[in-house]
C-alpha cells in the first residue's frame, strides 16, 4: 500500500471513531451475530496470559473480557480511539502502535485478536500475521475475522460501483475480502496451525441488501434478517457469510 493511501485509511478510521461512542459499540457485542462469534473463540482464550487486540478501536471487544477477569491490552494506530477508550475506562491498558511493527517482545502474548483489520492493507496480511506470530508465545492463539467475498457482498459492491458512491475500495480507503482458501493459506504461510475456520454473520450479510433486513439502531439486523441468516448458515454457509473466523495456534 502506498504511504498516502495507508495514511488516508488511518485518517478515515480516526474520523469514524470521532463520531462513535463506546456505549454504542458495546451494544454490538450483545447482538446475536457477535455472541455467536464470541462463543466460537472464547474457549480458546487463556486466563494466564495477556490477550492483545490489534486494531482495538474503542475497545468494545476487550471491555467484556476485562470484566470477566482476562488480562487484556488494546492497540490501535488511530490514537483518538484510544483516548476515547481511556475516558470510558482509565484502567484499560492501551498502546498506540501499528500491527506491522508491534511494540511487544517475542513470545510475550497469550492470544492475539484482530477483528476486521487486516483487510485494510493493500500489501496484504503477511507482515501483520508475521508480527502476530512473533509476539505470541508457544501455544498462543490467533483469533482473526476477515470479510468474505460472498454472493451478496459482490452484489452490493457492484451496485455501489454502478452508482460510484460508497465503494469499499477507493483512492482514500482500502478494504478487501479473502476467500476461505486464501485466508487459510495466509495463516499457514507464517507458521500458524489453523484449528477452526467458521463462516459467520450471515444475517449481517443481508443487512447490506436494504431496509427489509435492517432494524432501528446501530447496524442492527431485523427479525427477518436473523431468521433468514440462520437458514442460510445451515443451507449455504459459505455462499452468504459476511466474514470468516479463523482460530489458529502457534506451535
Amino acid at each position: 500500500m502506498s504511504a498516502d493511501r495507508y495514511d488516508s485509511t488511518r485518517r478515515a478510521w480516526e474520523d469514524i471513531w470521532d463520531h462513535a461512542s463506546v456505549e454504542i459499540e458495546l451494544q454490538t457485542q450483545t447482538y446475536t451475530r457477535a455472541r455467536e462469534t464470541i462463543a466460537h473463540y472464547l474457549p480458546y482464550l487463556p486466563k494466564d496470559g495477556i490477550i492483545l487486540e490489534a486494531g482495538s478501536g474503542l475497545g468494545a471487544a476487550l471491555l467484556p473480557l476485562k470484566a470477566a477477569g482476562y488480562s487484556v491490552v488494546g492497540l490501535d494506530y488511530a490514537e483518538n480511539a484510544l483516548h476515547i477508550s481511556h475516558q470510558h475506562d482509565p484502567a484499560l491498558r492501551l498502546a498506540v502502535g501499528d500491527v506491522h511493527t508491534l511494540p511487544f517482545a517475542e513470545n510475550s502474548i497469550g492470544a492475539y485478536l484482530s477483528f476486521g483489520v487486516f483487510e485494510h492493507f493493500e500489501a496484504g496480511m503477511a507482515r501483520p500475521l508475521a508480527e502476530a506470530y512473533r509476539v505470541l508465545r508457544r501455544g498462543g492463539v490467533l483469533v482473526l475475522t476477515i470479510p468474505y467475498p460472498s454472493i451478496i457482498h459482490d452484489l452490493v459492491q457492484w451496485q455501489r460501483d454502478r452508482r460510484h458512491v460508497g465503494a469499499l475500495t477507493d483512492d482514500a480507503f482500502f478494504e478487501s475480502t479473502y476467500s476461505r482458501d486464501a485466508l487459510i493459506d495466509a495463516v499457514r504461510s507464517v507458521g500458524f496451525v489453523p484449528r477452526r475456520v467458521v463462516p459467520t454473520s450471515h444475517a449481517y450479510t443481508l443487512w447490506g441488501v436494504g431496509s427489509l433486513f435492517r432494524a432501528p439502531g446501530y447496524y442492527r439486523t431485523s427479525a427477518i434478517a436473523d431468521i433468514c441468516g440462520q437458514a442460510l448458515k445451515i443451507a449455504a454457509p459459505w455462499a452468504f457469510n459476511f466474514s470468516t473466523l479463523v482460530i489458529a495456534r502457534k506451535p
